[in-house]
Formats: C-alpha cells, sequence, structure tokens
C-alpha cells in the first residue's frame, strides 16, 4: 500500500490525484488488477469525473453546497456538519480497474480528492491488487 498527501486549498474543492495513483499502480508492479483510492478523513472523499473541463468540479461543488448548506440545523459541536454529510454522499474510496500496468478510465475520467472542511493536509491510500 502507498500513501501520499495532498495540501488543499479553499474550504471545499476538488483536486486531481490521478497522476499520483497511477505513480502508486506503477511502482507496484501490478499489470492486472484493481487500485483502491481510500481516503481515510470523513470531512473528504474519492470520486471519479470529468478532468478535461474545470466548470464540472465548479459545478459538482456549487450543487453539494446548495444541497448541503454550511449552516442549518446541525448538533455537531465542531461546525463542519455538512462537510460531514457531504463526505458520506460522496463516498471514501474508490475501485479502479488495471489493465496492463495502467488504470482503466474513460477518455475524459480523472480521479479526484473532494476536500469538504478544508485547507487541510490529507492523506490517501492505494492499494493495487492483483487479478
Amino acid at each position: 500500500m502507498e500513501t501520499f498527501e495532498v495540501r488543499t486549498g479553499g474550504r471545499t474543492a476538488l483536486h486531481e490525484i490521478t497522476a499520483q495513483v497511477e505513480a502508486a499502480v506503477e511502482r507496484s508492479g501490478v499489470r492486472e488488477g484493481v487500485a483502491v483510492v481510500y481516503c481515510p478523513h470523513t470531512t473528504a472523499a474519492v470520486t471519479i469525473n470529468e478532468n478535461a473541463d474545470p466548470t464540472v468540479a465548479r459545478d459538482f461543488l456549487m450543487l453539494v453546497d446548495r444541497t448541503v448548506p454550511r449552516r442549518d440545523d446541525y448538533r455537531h459541536a465542531e461546525g463542519n456538519s455538512d462537510a460531514h454529510i457531504k463526505s458520506i454522499l460522496v463516498g471514501a474510496d474508490r475501485s479502479i480497474p488495471v489493465r496492463e500496468g495502467r488504470l482503466v478510465l474513460g477518455a475524459w475520467q480523472g480521479v479526484f480528492l473532494c476536500e469538504f472542511d478544508g485547507p487541510r493536509t490529507r492523506r490517501l491510500h492505494v492499494k493495487v491488487i492483483e487479478g
């Protein structure tokens, strides 16, 4: 398993991590299998989406902020309940097939860390499983 860190900016943001995940796959030596990308933070998440047009990320963040507003009748004392809820909705991990030593992603897809309570330094783990 490999671990890397991402320093996020702003309270909410999407940070593309495709290159770091691809590098972990390459170093693993696995030719066929699956790469599992996991974020061990309760106010961040991992997703796969378009990486060609940055307005997709902007639109996603706009919708998620509108759907789960920062301020509401939350009970969590730290003041970041919205970030926890957003993380739950998006999810902490993604599994990506590996073929011929490379991630199997669509032409416009990338892997993203979703920051919902930044700025922070986030750790991500990549486990590449042969099979």
